[in-house]
């Protein structure tokens, strides 16, 4: 009992998903986190600072508390009022891992309070189940690249990978967010064969490159047929962006997740700064703007 009035700590990272081809089946985390802090308390509170302050403030659905009392309750065990802490660094609603980052924050802190002591695998199935896929899920547990899916209601198949060399990353971000209904909704319900086969080629090949270190074949490994077209004119960065792939140290670039984040890989041989700069000229000779936050794949959450 002592162990579940202890205050939790976790701070769990943004992460990309889809990888270009790799649509629904894998995601990368990356080095920026959302970080909370829970201490028992006679009410339920919520103080939060960073970025989207305010949407991690509200109380009424807020995603992390409602996940908290839905693991509790549905454990039958009993709902402990906590105070919450929030620093975020993660966009809300831009196609980086918010959600599943929410959700597993709240699932930690009931299995914590709860005194549940659910293994890695629990949670992550889980969060796995609410989120309706495991790869957002899998990379901001585990950390490094993951490759998952579903393999009951409950419970995720996940290979966790550390990809080979140095892989800097550049986000550009858009003002605007964009749901991930909305991002589904523009999909088609069919696919022809030819565009089933060449994704799965191109998977096989993104996988290589990440754990061979081959960072030329990055860019027709990135290349896409079941989401990112479609997408494309929800998320007017991806196009404009994809025209510097395999120049200026631009080995290629994707959408995060669902969009409208754009996902850049950086020739690690260029100066990240100078890449920055280039995107950013690019994107105002289009009439477009984004901001592009340097970052890195990084290793699993950190607790405590």
């Amino acid at each position: 009992m002592a162990a579940r009035r202890k205050p939790f700590r976790i701070s769990l990272p943004a992460t990309s998903a889809n990888l270009g081809p790799a649509f629904d089946a894998a995601a990368l985390a990356m080095d920026f986190y959302i970080s909370v802090e829970a201490r028992p308390a006679e009410k339920f509170s919520i103080r939060a600072i960073g970025r989207d302050r305010q949407t991690c403030e509200r109380m009424e659905d807020n995603l992390i508390l409602s996940t908290y009392r839905e693991v509790l309750t549905d454990s039958r065990r009993e709902i402990i009022p906590v105070a919450l802490r929030i620093r975020n660094d993660i966009p809300i609603g831009k196609g980086c891992g918010s959600s599943a980052a929410a959700r597993l924050a709240g699932i930690a802190m009931a299995s914590h309070f709860g005194g549940l002591r659910w293994s890695d695998v629990q949670i992550v199935g889980e969060a796995s189940r609410r989120e309706h896929h495991p790869d957002n899920a899998s990379a901001c547990w585990f950390g490094g690249l993951t490759v998952a899916r579903m393999a009951s209601d409950t419970e995720a198949e996940v290979a966790c990978i550390r990809p080979r060399g140095n892989w800097p990353l550049l986000l550009a971000i858009p003002d605007a967010a964009l749901s991930t209904e909305a991002a589904r909704r523009v999909l088609p319900a069919s696919y022809s064969r030819a565009d089933a086969v060449a994704n799965i080629q191109n998977s096989m090949l993104l996988l290589a490159a990440f754990t061979l270190g081959r960072r030329d074949l990055l860019r027709s490994a990135l290349e896409d047929r079941i989401h990112q077209p479609y997408r494309a004119s929800l998320c007017p960065l991806l196009p404009a962006l994809k025209e510097l792939s395999g120049s200026d140290g631009i080995l290629g670039a994707a959408l995060s997740g669902a969009g409208p984040s754009v996902l850049i890989f950086v020739d690690p041989k260029h100066s990240v700064a100078k890449v920055r700069k280039v995107c950013a000229q690019h994107l105002s000779a289009h009439g477009l703007k984004a901001e592009l936050l340097a970052t890195r794949i990084a290793r699993r959450f950190i607790r405590g």
